[in-house]
């Protein structure tokens, strides 16, 4: 109730401006007609003084009286017209005036009834931050996402004798449980033909009997499998999966993007955008992520609070090619220096137009590192510093990235 007091009091509020204006208009004040034949009355006089002075000739001054007369006799027409209507504005004005005053309080409330949620409560930063944690506490297991789904079935596209090779080779894993090899080829398998539950389930033994071994892409595996067995949602499993993943590589971009999807799921846009965007500023225009990104980065940046967000550029690059490094093996020791200094100016120079992510801005003062440039080091530390002020954790980054290079200041 508060807020619809508030909201109406300001929409009558405007509305009885309007009206006011739209009804007495100036009545009160002195017309702008009547000011205007001040103005113009002291002005014959002034010209009447020039031609004295001898500062104007006389012809001048007559056609200077005659221009001057003929605005006072259109301000002394436009004043009796006012003096005819009481002062008030003419009438097709003032209906406009009141038109608009009645669409100011009609059309907020309508607008507002369709596009915004009447009866919604407030939800304050920390109510939000409680509510994506219980999401984050309450979310189904996969074995309950995998519940509704429909069984997987063979289909008729699937030749029979590669049924008959999966149908050995699950025979094979089973006798052989201890088989690395055998597991990782039947994950494989089994999610090209659609068996994702089956999948997700050799991936999950693969990586018991990896154990410490077991890699951040193995982990990322296992978690897009899970998320695309349950539809696109992020399981508590598929979650531990991610965490796995990103704990043993940051950059693995797979479980970088699913973690971005996560982030969405239990309500943290802003966690997402930043995600996301550091994700898609670093792939290349062929990753399979980057399109599912660009689709969906806009409204996701409207949602984290970005009032002005910009998709990078889609044919820009982010780092070397395979090209690039295949032409780098067949280079003397000078020219892959000189390649190499060719990349990190070219990472700068969009740095310092477009700006950049902290990962960015870390490697860049770690590819300087590696050059020895210590006085390229100090410059972009500066520049960081000034780009990121208002946040210190992100500024933490690169002032680490400064360190584990070996940069003292």
């Amino acid at each position: 109730m508060i807020f619809w007091a508030i909201a109406g009091g300001l929409a009558l509020l405007c509305a009885f401006v309007l009206g006011l204006f739209g009804l007495k208009g100036q009545a009160g004040d002195e017309p702008p007609a009547a000011y205007d034949l001040k103005v113009y009355r002291d002005q014959l006089k002034e010209v009447d003084r020039d031609l004295a002075r001898g500062v104007i000739a006389e012809e001048d001054a007559e056609r200077i009286r005659a221009e001057v007369s003929r605005r006072i006799l259109a301000a002394d027409a436009q004043l009796q017209a006012t003096e005819a209507t009481g002062g008030k504005q003419p009438l097709g004005l003032r209906i406009a005036i009141l038109a608009a005053a009645v669409a100011v309080v009609g059309g907020a409330g309508a607008l507002y009834a369709r596009m915004g949620v009447p009866g919604y409560e407030d939800l304050p930063l920390q109510l939000r931050l409680a509510t994506s944690n219980e999401a984050r506490a309450n979310r189904p297991s996969q074995a309950e996402l995998e519940e509704v789904l429909p069984e997987f079935e063979i289909t008729e596209d699937i030749p029979e004798d590669y049924q008959a090779l999966i149908t050995r080779l699950r025979d094979t894993v089973e006798n052989r449980p201890d088989d690395m090899r055998g597991l990782q080829l039947l994950a494989r398998t089994e999610a090209s033909i659609g068996n994702l539950p089956a999948a997700h389930a050799a991936q999950t033994k693969l990586i018991e009997l990896k154990g410490d071994a077991a890699t951040a892409e193995d982990f990322a595996k296992l978690a897009d499998m899970m998320i695309s067995s349950g539809g696109g949602f992020v399981s508590a499993e598929a979650e531990i999966a991610l965490r796995e993943a990103l704990d043993r590589n940051p950059q693995e971009p797979r479980a970088r993007y699913y973690m971005g999807l996560y982030l969405m799921q239990v309500d943290r846009p802003d966690m997402a955008f930043r995600t996301w965007d550091a994700l898609l500023r670093e792939s290349t225009s062929d990753a399979p992520w980057v399109p599912l990104i660009r689709g969906q980065i806009e409204e996701l940046a409207w949602r984290a609070g970005v009032a002005r967000y910009q998709l990078p550029d889609e044919n820009r690059r982010s780092g070397p090619t395979l090209a690039d490094m295949t032409a780098a093996r067949d280079m003397t020791p000078e020219e892959r220096e000189g390649m190499i200094r060719s990349m990190v100016a070219g990472l700068d120079e969009r740095i310092r137009e477009e700006g950049g992510t902290p990962g960015e801005w870390a490697r860049l003062i770690n590819a300087y590192a590696v050059l020895g440039d210590e006085d390229e080091i100090r410059d972009v530390l500066a520049r960081a510093r000034e780009a990121f002020a208002g946040d210190p954790e992100n500024l933490e980054i690169m002032e680490n990235a400064a360190k584990e290079a070996g940069f003292a200041e």
